[in-house]
């Protein structure tokens, strides 16, 4: 899983609801969930602020244990 989606998980978010916060398509967040797609630096970025992440947006597509506690 990758820490983007532990961390969305963990909040409560849907991929609607992060969308919407970040301003960035669902299908954008589905995508790079699933690692059939890398964000552009904007894009991760939005996710980040999004999601209250402070560390490098890069690491949100790193792939984390399935517990949401890890990802952060």
């Amino acid at each position: 899983m990758k820490r983007l989606q532990a961390m969305r998980e963990s909040l409560g978010f849907s991929k609607a609801k992060l969308s919407r916060i970040a301003d960035l398509n669902a299908s954008t967040i589905a995508w790079a969930e699933q690692g059939r797609f890398v964000p552009y630096p904007g894009q991760l970025a939005k996710m980040a602020m999004g999601l209250g992440y402070d560390g490098d947006p890069n690491d949100l597509l790193e792939e984390v244990e399935g517990d949401a506690g890890d990802a952060q």
